[in-house]
């Protein structure tokens, strides 16, 4: 799968499931928007005070699935990596990259509680299970830098 076939998959996809954990260690999972940079940086918004964002706080390991969910599309790309709150400039990049993929977002913007999720890979895998063998690409995360 080369660069520009990965970051077309990813971003034909508007909608991830992300995992974290609290810290007890038990886990959340739910679906969200998301936005994807050309440095595959994945941004989503949603409320400090929701579970995800209480979790990530504490812990900004993330785990995110994307793809995969109707008939005939099976293939999905697996994320772990390393969440945080952008500001400043990085979060304006990343807010106006998110309310590109998603205009209705901008509602949302007065929100209080507000907040824009980026997540940083450390680890993708890819699975296309459309052919057999199924053709499945791991990237660590140096594989993943020189990838940017």
């Amino acid at each position: 799968m080369t660069r520009a076939e990965l970051l077309g998959f990813l971003r034909a996809h508007r909608l991830a499931v992300e995992a974290t954990a609290d810290s007890g260690g038990a886990v959340e999972a739910a679906v969200i928007g998301i936005a994807v940079s050309d440095t595959f940086e994945i941004v989503f918004d949603t409320l400090s005070t929701s579970r995800k964002a209480r979790n990530l706080e504490r812990n900004p390991r993330i785990a995110l699935v994307i793809g995969g969910v109707l008939e005939g599309e099976e293939r999905t790309v697996q994320i772990e990596g390393n969440a945080d709150h952008p500001t400043g400039s990085e979060r304006e990049r990343l807010q106006q990259l998110y309310l590109e993929v998603f205009p209705d977002g901008r509602e949302r913007l007065a929100w209080p509680d507000l907040v824009y999720v980026r997540v940083t890979p450390t680890w993708l895998r890819s699975s296309d299970y459309r052919s057999q063998p199924p053709a499945i690409v791991e990237l660590d995360a140096t594989q993943l830098r020189e990838l940017r």
